[in-house]
């Protein structure tokens, strides 16, 4: 039982990594290639990869949607151009910093998701986890502003960078909000479709954009320039990430997995650094309270459970 709990962790770390880098490796691949053409080709052969998985290990019966065709391609178009979409636009329009600050955004994702149980399922959040969420606010303005409040309100792309980054972390919360919904599919199933789905509303705005100017296909040379970067993306940020990911919180549950997520800036930061980028204090500082944060309200909900747990026996 404890080498399985081992696993798991590791797991989760290896999920994490794997996440934290994928920014960094985006600011030069995004110089190159918009961020809508590279989420075409990304989660296009994700989705390839998953169906061949799916279709070996379930069988063509796993396809069926069983009635859910609507609510999973509404929550596959929230991960996979929601979010693909919105960050990376976001990681753009910002620039050097934008590394920075999407993988901060990565974090404050479990907080984000108390907002979203708050609207879909009606659970009310606690006043600490409120709180946890205004001291995560501040850590993510503090990164985002360096200490220069004027960046909000001098028409600087970096504001806007910022509320792009937020609506896509948003999106897919959602997406993983959805998660109990199907809970007596496999993740492997959910994650399939979903990809599948989503990559029907990819393809749809993609193409309608190309064909009023808005976009353009890339050239070879532009493929051949971000190759390195969709294989990470494919198979390490995209099918190795979700599967340890998923498999590693099924060992060692949500409230565990969760504090991992922690490690999606520090692995940015670490990676940016070695790549030249200078980090100021005020970053560094706004990105420990958004550590905090989470933390803190990780902390107090496994308090609360256990609680309670203890109050039914």
């Amino acid at each position: 039982m404890k080498r399985k709990g081992i696993l798991g962790l590791v797991m989760c770390l290896i999920a994490v990594l794997f996440w934290g880098g994928m920014f960094p490796i985006m600011t030069p691949a995004l110089k190159i290639m918009d961020p809508f053409y590279f989420t075409l080709f990304r989660y296009g052969s994700v989705a390839i990869i998953f169906a061949i998985l799916l279709l070996f290990i379930e069988g063509p019966k796993a396809f069926n949607p069983e009635g859910h065709f609507k609510k999973l391609w509404l929550l596959g178009t929230s991960a996979f151009a929601g979010f693909s979409f919105l960050v990376f636009l976001g990681q753009k329009i910002a620039g050097p910093s934008g590394s920075i600050i999407a993988s901060v955004m990565m974090a404050i994702q479990p907080l984000l998701g108390v907002l979203v149980a708050w609207v879909w399922r009606k659970q009310k959040p606690t006043k600490f986890s409120l709180l946890s969420m205004i001291v995560a606010i501040i850590g993510v303005f503090m990164v985002v502003t360096k200490g220069h409040l004027s960046v909000l309100l001098s028409g600087n792309n970096t504001f806007l960078a910022t509320i792009l980054i937020l609506l896509g972390a948003l999106c897919w919360v959602i997406y993983t909000s959805g998660v109990p919904d199907f809970s007596g599919w496999s993740i492997l199933r959910y994650t399939a479709l979903t990809t599948i789905y989503g990559m029907i509303s990819v393809s749809v705005i993609i193409a309608a954009a190309t064909m009023l100017g808005w976009l353009k296909m890339p050239t070879m040379h532009a493929i051949q320039g971000v190759s390195g970067a969709l294989v990470y993306m494919v198979l390490l940020a995209g099918v190795v990430a979700v599967f340890a990911w998923n498999f590693g919180n099924k060992i060692v549950g949500p409230i565990n997995g969760i504090l991992f997520m922690n490690l999606v800036p520090v692995t940015s930061f670490v990676i940016t650094v070695i790549g030249g980028y200078h980090i100021s204090a005020f970053e560094l500082v706004g990105c420990l309270l958004v550590i905090i944060a989470l933390i803190a309200n990780n902390l107090y909900n496994r308090y609360k459970s256990n609680k309670k747990q203890v109050e039914a026996d």
